[in-house]
């Protein structure tokens, strides 16, 4: 595909995965994501907390409670849960991923992340260039 179209198909794809952030009940940020194989979206995600657990991701000091998932771990789960494979797939993504979840993007076999927005510690953006990953960061 040429750079103008796949740039075309990355704004797009960024477009849905930031609506799909709409989706979290999460108050300080709410971030999206989709794995992207084939051109097919095999999985989406959002920040929240896990299943059969109550839908309020801050505490009473309006932090983030510990067990709250980020949008590309919960995005990686529901590829785990399947048939289908992160294998050679993209993820966009509306903040760049933190250190930990870099881990998981770079062990699930994606190899490149599109994000909307940087993330204040680049520690999990640098940890994907020097895995190999390829990253862009494309400004909504």
């Amino acid at each position: 595909m040429n750079e103008a179209k796949q740039r075309k198909y990355d704004r797009a794809y960024l477009k849905m995965a930031e609506e799909w952030g709409t989706l979290s009940y999460c108050k300080r940020k709410q971030v999206g994501a989709l794995i992207v194989k084939n051109r097919m979206i095999i999985s989406d995600g959002y920040n929240g907390t896990p299943s059969g657990f109550e839908n309020v991701c801050e505490d009473e000091d309006y932090k983030t409670k510990w067990y709250v998932l980020h949008a590309e771990a919960n995005a990686i789960l529901k590829v785990a849960a399947s048939t289908q494979s992160c294998q050679g797939a993209t993820l966009y993504i509306t903040l760049s991923p933190c250190k930990e979840c870099s881990k998981l993007i770079h062990q699930s076999g994606i190899v490149r992340v599109v994000y909307a927005q940087q993330y204040k510690d680049t520690t999990g953006l640098e940890f994907l260039q020097k895995a190999g990953v390829a990253l862009d960061h494309l400004p909504l």
